[in-house]
């Protein structure tokens, strides 16, 4: 009798531990993101390389993205070692965020001054935490008033600004 009680309850146990593993998974698994995933004020860092390497070395920038949840974004940032009195602001932009939490967003840099203009960052992203963190890297940068795209290698990484409730 022992032996058949014992068996019960083993088997339930594992039966119990197999279907909250199994619940645990699903709650792991990314839920659907859309454009309103991203809501809200983001601080950001971006760690950036050029190549072929330069004199300058390393670069890190360092600002705040607002996203609105309707594919559009504000930005301003401020280049480490720069002589700027204040962050850089007037940019714009758009994103896109695909059902798997993958997505793109396009910035403009509107940086005004003599030889500037408008450059374009192209930025290929993943979001985590339910959104309240943007990995990404740069997949092509047009510096203001280039030609043509510059080579270099950018990390960024996003992180909601406030609790979860204020967004």
């Amino acid at each position: 009798m022992k032996n058949r009680l014992w068996r019960g309850m083993l088997a339930a146990t594992i039966a119990l531990l197999a279907l909250s593993g199994v619940a645990w998974a699903d709650n792991d698994r990314n839920d659907d993101c859309t454009k309103a995933t991203l809501k809200g004020d983001y601080a950001f860092t971006v760690n950036t390389w050029t190549l072929p390497p330069s004199e300058m070395g390393p670069g890190f920038v360092l600002g705040l993205t607002t996203f609105n949840g309707k594919g559009e974004l504000t930005q301003i940032d401020y280049p480490a070692g720069s002589a700027l009195p204040d962050f850089r602001r007037g940019q714009t932009g758009t994103y896109s965020v695909n059902g798997d939490c993958t997505g793109r967003a396009q910035v403009f840099l509107n940086v005004g001054g003599i030889g500037t203009g408008h450059g374009v960052i192209d930025l290929v992203f993943v979001i985590s935490n339910g959104g309240r963190a943007i990995h990404g890297v740069v997949a092509q940068l047009t510096p203001p008033g280039a030609m043509q795209p510059a080579t270099v290698i950018d990390r960024v990484n996003f992180w909601r600004v406030g609790s979860g409730e204020d967004n």
